[in-house]
């Protein structure tokens, strides 16, 4: 069992953190309803794999602009109204889908999609940077990125119900009510530590306990000067289309290569997904023990995130894999090293930047990660479409974090805070 508090000083922080959780498995569970249906979906509508390509291409391109201008949003009108309104947006878009029937259609409410879902990370970043201290955040964020991957368990395993029972068109009615139950709590839950009146007083200087950071404010557009922006946008731009790409292509690729169908696909995912579970909050364990022992920040993240590189290289042999279990395992393992990476990578952007601008440095990151998932999407309908393998898209997935983790280090080799006198 993972030690998550010291004795005696309270635990609020960790309710805070559970919120967090939930958030990020209803966005996932959203989002992953249109993948499961993907095979029923394409034989009702005749949809080519270029077609499905370019609805997956149409959430990614909203992804990418929500990022834009969802975390200064968020640094501006703070984490409690910010996460509120992004939640309600996307989960009315989610229960559009069950309106449209067109090609144009799914495209147009993916966008919508795309543009609530943006305000996640964001959102939970910041309020990570607000409720713990730095040698719990690597941690806190595990948490609550693990919940990515608990959405994409829940989602095959009650999709296909629902759908089978009652028809497509209520899954995405069912998941996308679930967000407004959310609110309800968060709206009650949520204040600033400060002004918390359920938190006791050696909890709040727990969570104080770091260094005062200096009240600057810098504008959106100077954060493209720093080198610490970039190397996290470079790592969101390598690796967040690897796991878009399993997200939305996972039901195709077992249905192409295994004639796995949406009534046996849930256990299989829930395989997957529960290994990437663990990834996460092991990667978010792992690098905060290490700072507890003495490690550096630089240190105890580069190593998780070096190790979490190295394993997924070998999902290249589950593309043409004969049996099924070992690319189930294979990929599997990519998941967990990618959800570990995915923990200290966004971890990095409140170890370099002060509080008050997280929101948008994730956001200018997230971004651009998002413009890759939407390359992605669109070149791996089109490869699919033309060539009808896998291997050439499994072949970039395992190498893409050892060429992010490259870029990382090279643009922030000892990951320091930034300085408003250090600046490209």
């Amino acid at each position: 069992m993972i030690k998550t508090t010291t004795s005696g000083i309270g635990m609020y922080r960790w309710k805070i953190c559970a919120m967090l959780f939930l958030a990020t498995t209803i966005n996932f569970v959203d989002r992953q309803v249109l993948g499961i249906l993907a095979p029923q979906l394409q034989k009702e509508f005749s949809w080519s794999d270029s077609q499905y390509g370019f609805i997956v291409s149409s959430f990614q391109a909203a992804y990418a602009i929500g990022f834009l201008f969802m975390g200064h949003l968020l640094d501006k009108i703070g984490t409690r109204l910010g996460s509120m309104i992004a939640i309600g947006f996307w989960s009315a878009a989610t229960m559009m889908h069950a309106l449209v029937s067109s090609l144009f259609g799914f495209a147009g409410v993916r966008f919508l999609l795309g543009l609530g879902e943006a305000g996640n990370f964001p959102s939970a970043l910041k309020a990570v940077s607000e409720w713990f201290p730095r040698k719990e955040r690597a941690l806190a964020t595990g948490i609550f990125v693990s919940g990515a991957s608990i959405g994409a368990i829940v989602a095959p395993l009650t999709v296909p119900f629902i759908a089978i029972h009652y028809g497509w068109q209520m899954t995405f009615i069912v998941t996308g009510a679930i967000g407004f139950i959310w609110i309800l709590f968060w709206m009650r839950m949520y204040k600033s530590p400060q002004d918390h009146p359920s938190l006791s007083k050696e909890e709040l200087e727990y969570i104080t306990s770091d260094p005062v950071e200096p009240q600057i404010k810098i504008p959106w557009l100077q954060l493209l000067r720093y080198r610490q922006t970039w190397a996290f946008a470079f790592g969101t731009f390598m690796t967040h289309p690897i796991f878009s790409f399993f997200l939305f292509f996972l039901p195709k690729f077992f249905y192409s290569n295994y004639e796995i169908g949406i009534d046996k696909i849930g256990p299989i995912l829930m395989v997957i997904y529960l290994m990437s579970d663990v990834g996460s909050i092991f990667g978010g364990w792992a690098s905060s023990a290490l700072i507890k022992r003495g490690w550096s920040i630089n240190k105890s993240r580069k190593t998780t995130m070096l190790i979490s590189a190295l394993c997924v290289v070998p999902v290249y042999f589950a593309a043409e894999a004969t049996e099924l279990w070992l690319a189930i395992g294979l990929i599997g393992l990519a998941l967990a090293a990618h959800s570990a990476w995915s923990a200290n990578l966004f971890t990095l952007t409140t170890d370099m930047f002060p509080r008050q601008v997280v929101g948008s440095v994730v956001g200018i990151g997230s971004m651009l990660g998002a413009v890759g998932g939407m390359f992605a999407a669109t070149i791996g309908g089109f490869l699919l479409q033309t060539t009808g393998s896998y291997v050439s898209l499994f072949l970039f997935a395992g190498c893409a974090y050892l060429i992010a983790f490259t870029g990382i280090h090279i643009l922030s080799p000892k990951l320091k805070s930034i300085t408003l006198d250090k600046i490209i």
